[in-house]
């Protein structure tokens, strides 16, 4: 294990993993500061909840915008001119988030900041995973996502030392480091082998004209679901889902978010290095789902616990859904060189879309049932039909990426 980390940890694979801890810093900055911005900008408690859901709404739609324009650029044009292009964009977003003086100009800066973010995980996935060889491209994806998720960590206690403006002044100061850090690292050879052949790249809509890549896609963004439905309905409503438990004491959903994003830190390093031992990331995906389902049974079943144990599930929770480094692998080892940066850049980006269906229907199934078994339901179907993706898959641990996608 020593000598495969080595033989890693190089400076492309390095400044991915800031890259992506500088968009999972954000995303989970802007939830824990959202409510405190909006009061300082002078709104009362209905247009607090009203403007946070427009600015939810916003990010969301540049984080979706963004992940097909970053992977059309990232295939057209190199992955370097995103993870340069995204950082840029989103450093100059974030420092003018902090500078903001009303609600207009807030959910315009955290709409380009959406779209800034957007290309980070995808871009630098691709990289690494075309510049190390296969048997250790593992291991590389790995890092960024461990690495990443750490930023959520970072951005708890950043929240809690500092005023809403300057949180937003360090991630734009933190965004201008890593675009500096990024001078000088080298562009993939598999892209710049293909860079002047005449060959479509970065055809989005090639993905949905012909069936069989049209499901592959699906199926890489389906095994994704249950991350969602995890963070966005069990983590973030946990207080609420704990009174219904009648677990002992208080919970509150920022203790649980960070418990479990540094359980999805751990996680993603665990998932990671298991399909490199176990030389198949369908079984290490497989086995995380397992996990996932465990310690959501284990969660409804929590009555009457006590906050400490509750937090426990929650990290297990965050465990078991820290296959993220495995999913986006998939993702990026499913199609050719031409098409890569568009898939590996729009997968995570439509999965945190997909929060959006999700939400709905957990909310449906609770104008008609309990709390617990509307969540306990939405849970078991995300879970199903990741099941049926991950089953479905293609193996690609030993897969040659060095090949073209025929775009006929």
């Amino acid at each position: 294990m020593e000598q495969k980390s080595r033989s890693v940890l190089n400076a492309a694979v390095i400044v991915a993993s800031l890259g992506y801890f500088v968009d999972i810093y954000d995303l989970l900055l802007f939830s824990i500061i959202r409510i405190k911005s909006l009061t300082d900008l002078g709104l009362n408690e209905i247009q607090i909840r009203d403007t946070g859901l427009q600015l939810l709404n916003v990010q969301m739609a540049g984080l979706l915008l963004g992940g097909i324009l970053w992977g059309i650029l990232g295939d057209k044009k190199g992955r370097l001119s995103v993870l340069f292009g995204s950082i840029l964009l989103y450093s100059v977003a974030n420092i003018a988030n902090g500078l903001v003086h009303g609600t207009h100009g807030y959910l315009l800066w955290r709409f380009l900041a959406g779209i800034g973010l957007a290309g980070e995980l995808g871009a630098g996935v691709t990289l690494v995973s075309e510049i190390l060889p296969k048997e250790k491209r593992g291991y590389g994806t790995m890092l960024i996502a461990a690495l990443g998720i750490a930023g959520a960590v970072v951005a708890g206690f950043i929240a809690e030392i500092f005023n809403w403006r300057s949180c937003y002044f360090i991630g734009g100061g933190l965004g201008f480091i890593l675009l500096l850090l990024r001078i000088g690292i080298l562009e993939s050879g598999m892209f710049t082998a293909i860079k002047e052949k005449k060959v479509s790249k970065g055809n989005f809509v090639a993905l949905f004209t012909n069936r069989a890549r049209f499901l592959k896609y699906i199926k890489c963004i389906l095994i994704g679901l249950p991350s969602w439905y995890v963070i966005g309905i069990l983590i973030s409503f946990s207080n609420d889902f704990a009174t219904a438990l009648h677990v002992s004491g208080k919970i509150v959903p920022g203790t649980a978010v960070m418990v479990s994003y540094a359980a999805i830190s751990l996680g993603s390093l665990l998932s990671g290095y298991l399909s490199q031992v176990w030389k198949s990331r369908r079984r290490a995906l497989l086995a995380f789902l397992g996990l996932t389902t465990v310690f959501t049974v284990i969660y409804f079943s929590a009555k009457g616990v006590s906050p400490f144990l509750f937090y426990v599930i929650c990290a297990g929770l965050g465990l078991g859904v820290g296959y993220w480094a495995i999913f986006v692998t998939i993702a990026a080892e499913q199609f050719g060189t031409n098409m890569r940066a568009t898939v590996a850049t729009t997968v995570p980006n439509f999965v945190r879309g997909l929060l959006v269906p999700i939400s709905l229907f957990f909310k449906m199934l609770t104008d008609h049932f309990s709390l617990l078994g509307s969540g306990l339901s939405t849970g078991l179907l995300c879970l199903a039909i990741a099941f049926m993706a991950a089953f479905a898959i293609e193996e690609t641990f030993h897969k040659d990426l060095n090949y073209l996608e025929e775009l006929v």
